[in-house]
């Protein structure tokens, strides 16, 4: 008997518990009537239901009380100023298994100053839930938020119009049955009276029979006329016809009418005119649906002529008196492939530009005539060649159209997911899909007994594009959040600002409602609510903030654990989830729109283990709480003058409102959508002690080493600064005369994972993984860090889509890296956009050359991977659609702009895919210019990167140089002009040069088999700094020399960087005489911040002593004839593969100095060379191009190699010239100029030719005719031998093929020029008295770039 009371006791245990709130036993119903100076305690054991609206001032739970709201069918409307929920006190509305279903408003009002006094803990105008309380709130379950699935575009409805068209084969009368309530289509039929009696019958009987109300449409398709009887045309004259009657052989006829209402018909008719001319019949009507709409129908019955082009012809060319190409020679030349009578004409070259858009002048161009182009009208001498074709008019076909368009001011929204839960009158947001957040929009939703299960009706047409579909392989689907739901907790506002400081910046009331958790809460579950005007402008009141209250999960003892799930949180004052001092919550499905200050937000650092899943937030302003809510008009307003000498930098200091704010790594992010802030999507921050409340709570540095919780499957649009930031701290101290800054300014921070928070434990990566990023207009993310490897991302039509960064000068987690994989770049994709007011951002590009948005100016340099300090690996990773156009240097591939900081040898890249991207748009490099400025930064002229598999260049193992850089470049190097680099091979590595006393000096560094090519560095830190730190790339085994163009300094610290165990290089440095030195070297782990001296230099008196240096002892040669002290600098341990410095630590050399007094400047350059110049010598030989077929590609480089020079034997000179295409080497037989011509569509060799320098000299005319002779787009290299003949008018060649007037030659040539209407970047000419060399590649096929 007992096991069968235990069963059943087991059977009834879930409907126990499933008992609603409001059905409780001992519940007294509770009706307190309507008074603002009613204070209501509900406490000692008694327990309440409130059953209708009410008024009162407070509410306070506490002691046993409990308060249950009534679901009932009636709305209640709670009015007070605060709800306080104290120790064993309840307050429930609705639960987990019983969902609040009717609807419920909790409105609190008050204003900031009223006299009432406030508490000390929650303040004014609040829910609090105290120590020991309990709060349950439970809303109907809807679907959050989702995706559109289909564009909706602007003044468009989306919904669901009809198209019917007929053309062969559907002879006859087609008619349409529409429901006049809908405009839907009930059914529709043809019927063959040209073919049938018996049709003709059928037809009369189906008009017959047609419902009176219903209407009708009716239109004739090619013949309808032969046999249509009088019982058909009867029928329909009944209708109202007035044509039917006269219907004869291919007329045109169309007919509306609704069946019972003569006056509603629309009719026309028209005459067939035969099969070389159109006739049309047309009907349109606008009808009103029973739900208010209008929808308007069409038909058009038509005999339609269509017109082709022909192929295209090119009977002359532009050789004689010009290019003629006359319509009457092309008929004798092609009579079976032209028409008589042309509608139109076109012409182009042959490489496809427009003839009035090649500068030509133009005689005739005329579709009746023909082309002509006289040579003698062009100021250049000669047409270009010109093909023409001519538009030709086809037969008439027939065609039968009707169309119903629905015209209303109501628009469908065709969802991803079954929009659950969401009701007629229920708002909604469309995210926007373009950079802009204020392109977000919102509606109301209509009923719509027509819509599928994904779809949903709303009030109103867009005003934007909002998409709803992946682009060019990108999602970029607007998100839908719902804004309505039945529970509403709202702030009453004031109609506009008052009293408070927040009234300098909003004119609107910011002093909304607000709901805190006490630390000891006995429970709180929040889901299915609205939060409308919560949040206040003061420090503390969000409208849901979890106030250091520990663990709220099972490690707290909550279980279930601690959620806010479903709430959406808009229009609101101040932030949307504050989560201080709290661990374990979860924050689930929660949409947060339109507020103040950081949406998302964990405080001071010890936050962990929180996790924001499928969690929107959109249009993100700022606010004035901290200094990073503030935009820049804030941050001067608020803090300038905070401190005595401060002035404030907003973009440094401030200006960092973002949606999701992340104060502590170990926190999960899934699913979550940041669409709209005035700065960042996703900011990663970090304190490196906790502050306020909090202070205490870890150790130093404690959140800069903590691994990254989960981050997966996020997405970033819309934003200002950057989709997604890791960088950045806060400043933990008060202003002081030391740091003027303002408390909780944003300062520098550095981010190194590690197990368990410990720098000296194994690194953990932070893992990044499927993160969508678009429509940001600076960054789609930037992450600077240790291990940060993100993983299967896309970014989309950002102004640059990723910067990896790591410490600017060293990382600060020495042997990290950062890479990204499996990644998808797109420059500008299929979302255009559309125009705004503000045409700065509104321009031609993407590669289709079409006007769209832009994320700057029209001309900034949009780039896809930024490559700035590193190391990084970027491997099998994508890259679309960036087109550089000229005056915009759009790339793949770019650089830091204006860096200061040093360029890593070790950036890695592999196993790159490029779609449409030409090859002049993989890298670019920079030149002064906009936005780049003059270049002259450190960081800008040493800028490196390893194409490891020649995926990039097509050269595997080559390095990428800025072409400038002779420090790393050898004479095997190739150019690549378009990119502004060079290909190269070698080992490189860094060195850093600090230098002390004085330090605001610049640095020339020569390297000796370049003397006449410095590199002249400013130094990575600002002059006023105590000490100076450069850091150029240099190649390994050879020698280099250092000048200053002030005194030397007296303090010099060579750091080893990126240096093998063994490498080396011998370094001169520039002293005024009579120095003396004191040089040692040492060890310095960075980590543990020790040092351990490992040898001395001792002084020689013999050079090449210095290259027998060891660890213990080196030597130095002092050099006082040019000021020069010479030493090798040689690594003596092992490094980790991505290590800056060795497993011991950074290896270094200190030279100290005592420098005579007004010594001046130590710059010994002409000493020292020639002196210690030497002959350049390629160490790694070069690797060789790949072959066209492992290309995956149209496009290709082609590799030319041209040189002029002379040599001596003795008293014997000779000279000699040759041209090398792709490793075919061709020799110059004659003196003169050789020219070796290529065909720029495919790069194929064409032909050779020499011209002596007799021809040159007499007959200039045969070189110009012969390079006029040429077909555009024609690549030709030239060189010379001999004496050239310098002066002449041959020399204008030059010009034709690219080069400037006003040219100075020399006897030594060479040439890469280009025939055509345009002149790339890569055209070259150098001369020389001794040799002329040029090394290049050349895009094949050429292509125009075209003009911003």
């Amino acid at each position: 008997m007992r096991t069968c009371v235990v069963f059943l006791a087991a059977l009834l245990l879930p409907s126990i518990q499933a008992i609603c709130p409001d059905k409780e036993p001992g519940l007294q119903p509770w009706m307190p009537g309507n008074s603002e100076d009613h204070r209501v305690t509900i406490g000692y054991g008694r327990k309440v239901l409130l059953t209708t609206s009410a008024t009162v001032h407070s509410i306070e739970i506490l002691s046993g009380g409990k308060l249950v709201i009534a679901d009932t069918n009636r709305p209640i409307l709670l009015r007070t100023k605060h709800i306080l929920i104290g120790n064993k006190g309840e307050l429930h509305i609705g639960s987990p298994d019983c969902p609040y279903k009717g609807n419920l408003t909790i409105s609190l009002f008050g204003r900031l100053d009223d006299s009432d006094e406030e508490h000390s803990y929650f303040g004014r105008k609040y829910i609090g839930v105290g120590t020991g309380g309990t709060l349950e709130i439970h809303g109907k379950r809807k679907l959050s938020w989702t995706f559109l699935n289909k564009t909706l575009h602007p003044r468009e409805s989306n919904q669901n119009n009809y198209l019917f068209q007929r053309s062969w084969g559907n002879r006859g009368i087609i008619i349409h049955v529409i429901d006049p309530k809908t405009g839907k289509v009930l059914h529709d039929d043809r019927f063959d009276t040209y073919r049938s009696k018996n049709e003709s019958h059928r037809l009369a009987k189906y008009v017959d029979g047609i419902e009176p109300g219903l209407i009708l449409a009716m239109m004739v398709n090619d013949e309808g006329s032969n046999n249509l009887e009088d019982s058909a045309k009867k029928s329909i004259s009944r209708l109202g016809s007035q044509h039917i009657s006269n219907l004869g052989f291919r007329h045109p006829w169309t007919f509306l009418v609704t069946k019972g209402d003569a006056s509603s018909v629309v009719e026309d008719i028209a005459v067939y005119q035969g099969t070389k001319a159109s006739s049309e019949a047309w009907s349109s009507r606008v009808f009103q649906s029973s739900f208010g709409e209008h929808f308007t129908i069409t038909t058009r019955s038509q005999w339609v002529q269509e017109a082709e082009w022909s192929d295209w012809f090119d009977r002359d060319d532009q050789r004689g008196s010009g290019d003629w190409e006359k319509l009457s020679d092309l008929h004798e030349a092609y009579p079976d492939r032209l028409c008589s009578s042309p509608l139109d004409i076109q012409a182009e070259t042959h490489d496809g530009i427009p003839s009035n858009q090649t500068g030509d002048v133009i005689h005739k161009n005329d579709k009746d005539y023909g082309f002509v182009c006289l040579n003698k009208d062009q100021t250049h001498g000669l047409c270009h060649n010109y093909r023409v074709r001519f538009l030709c008019g086809k037969l008439v076909r027939p065609q039968a159209f009707i169309s119903i368009d629905i015209m209303s001011n109501s628009s469908i929204l065709e969802l991803a997911d079954h929009p659950a839960g969401w009701e007629s009158g229920d708002r909604v947001v469309v995210a926007s899909t373009d950079y802009s957040m204020y392109q977000a929009e919102e509606f109301t939703l209509l009923p719509c007994p027509v819509c599928t299960s994904n779809q949903v009706k709303v009030r109103g047409l867009s005003q934007f594009i909002h998409m709803g579909e992946e682009v060019d392989g990108v999602d970029m689907r607007a998100e839908v959040g719902l804004l309505s739901h039945n529970i509403l907790l709202r702030g009453e506002m004031e109609p506009r600002c008052y009293g408070n400081e927040a009234c300098k910046f909003f004119n609107f009331d910011t002093f909304g409602g607000h709901l805190k958790v006490e630390h000891g809460f006995r429970a709180v579950h929040i889901s299915g609510m609205e939060l409308q005007h919560m949040g206040q402008q003061t420090m503390g009141h969000y409208p849901v903030h979890f106030h250091m209250n520990g663990d709220v999960d099972e490690r707290g003892g909550y279980d279930p654990p601690t959620s806010v799930s479903d709430l959406s949180i808009h229009h609101s004052f101040s932030r949307c989830v504050t989560i201080h001092g709290s661990n374990g919550l979860l924050v689930k499905d929660v949409v947060g729109y339109d507020t103040l200050g950081h949406c998302f937000f964990t405080e001071d650092g010890p936050e962990e283990r929180n996790t924001f899943e499928h969690c929107l937030g959109l249009m993100v302003r700022a606010g004035t709480l901290l200094p990073s809510d503030r935009d820049s008009k804030m941050c001067r307003d608020i803090t300038d003058g905070a401190y005595p000498g401060y002035v404030p930098n907003p973009r440094q200091d401030c200006s960092a409102t973002s949606t999701f704010w992340i104060a502590n790594p170990n926190n999960n992010l899934i699913n979550c959508a940041a669409a709209g802030s005035e700065e960042t999507g996703f900011w990663f921050i970090f304190h490196h002690v906790p502050t306020g409340p909090s202070e205490g709570f870890y150790s130093p540095g404690y959140t800069e080493h903590t691994p990254m919780g989960q981050f997966t499957n996020n997405r970033a649009h819309s934003n200002f600064r950057a989709g997604m930031i890791l960088d950045n701290g806060v400043k933990t101290t008060k202003a002081n005369n030391k740091d003027k800054r303002p408390f909780l300014s944003l300062v520098g921070a550095r981010y190194g994972p590690h197990q368990n928070s410990d720098p000296f434990k194994p690194r953990v990566p932070a893992l990044i993984h499927h993160f969508v990023a678009y429509k940001n207009q600076d960054h789609g993310a930037w992450l600077r860090g240790g291990d940060v490897w993100l993983d299967d991302c896309q970014f989309a039509d950002n102004g640059i889509g990723l910067t990896l960064a790591s410490g600017g000068t060293f990382p600060d987690d020495d042997g990290s890296h950062q890479q990204v994989k499996n990644s998808l770049f797109v420059g500008e994709s299929d979302n255009h956009g559309m125009p705004l007011p503000d045409k700065r951002i509104w321009g031609l590009g993407g590669s289709d050359l079409t006007d769209r948005t832009l994320p700057h100016g029209i001309d900034f340099p949009i780039r896809g991977m930024q490559i700035y300090d590193g190391p990084i690996n970027v491997q099998n990773c994508t890259f679309r659609k960036y087109t550089a156009l000229d005056g915009r240097h759009t790339s793949a591939f770019g650089f830091r702009l204006n860096n200061s900081w040093q360029s890593c040898p070790n950036n890695n890249v592999t196993n790159i895919t490029f779609e449409h991207v030409p090859i002049t748009s993989r890298v670019f490099f920079g030149e002064p210019g906009p936005w780049f400025n003059k270049m002259q930064m450190d960081g800008d002229k040493t800028t490196i990167f390893h194409d490891i598999d020649g995926s990039v260049s097509e050269y595997p193992g080559a390095f990428l140089v800025k072409e400038d850089n002779w420090l790393l470049r050898h004479p095997d190097c190739i150019d690549v002009p378009d990119w502004k680099a060079a290909i190269c091979s070698g080992h490189y590595a860094q060195i850093y040069i600090q230098t002390r006393n004085p330090a605001n000096l610049n640095m020339q560094i020569v390297r000796d088999e370049y003397p006449d090519r410095p590199l002249i560095l400013e130094g990575a830190l600002g002059k006023r700094k105590h000490y100076q730190q450069f850091q150029p790339v240099i190649t390994l085994g050879k020698g280099y020399t250092i000048h200053w163009d002030q005194e030397a300094p007296a303090e010099v610290t060579i750091w080893l960087i990126n240096f093998n165990k063994n490498d080396w290089i011998n370094v001169g440095l520039c002293y005024p005489q009579g120095t003396n030195f004191t040089i040692l070297s040492d060890i310095h782990n960075r980590l543990t911040k020790q040092t351990r001296k490992t040898g001395v230099f001792m002084r020689t008196t013999q050079k090449e002593k210095i290259n027998h240096s060891h660890l213990a002892r080196g030597y130095y040669y002092w050099e006082e004839d040019t000021g020069l002290l010479f030493l090798k600098v040689k690594a003596h341990n092992d490094r980790e593969k991505f290590a800056f410095c060795s497993v011991k630590g950074c290896e270094r050399v200190k030279l100290t100095s005592i420098i005579p007094k007004g010594s001046p400047p130590s710059n010994c350059l002409a000493k020292a060379y020639p002196k210690h110049a030497e002959l350049p010598i390629v160490d790694v030989p070069m690797p060789r191009k790949m072959p066209s077929a492992r290309l995956h590609s149209t496009e290709h480089f082609l590799e030319v190699k041209l040189e002029s020079y002379n040599t001596r034997f003795f008293h014997i000179k000779e000279d000699f010239a040759f041209t090398e295409v792709n490793g075919k080497k061709l020799y110059q037989p004659e003196d003169g100029v050789h020219l070796t011509v290529i065909d720029g569509h495919d790069g194929k060799m064409v032909e050779s030719k020499g011209f002596r320098n007799s021809i040159l000299q007499g007959i200039p005319a045969q070189i110009d005719n012969y390079i006029s002779g040429l077909r555009d787009n024609s690549i030709v290299l030239m060189t010379s031998k001999g004496r050239l003949v310098t002066r002449g008018s041959w020399t204008k060649v030059l010009e034709k093929l690219g080069i400037e007037k006003s040219i100075s030659l020399k006897d030594k040539l060479a040439f890469v020029g280009f025939k055509g209407s345009f002149h790339p970047d890569w055209v070259h000419l150098e001369v020389d008295s001794e040799r002329a060399k040029i090394h290049q590649v050349l895009p094949v096929p050429v292509i125009h770039k075209m003009k911003l």
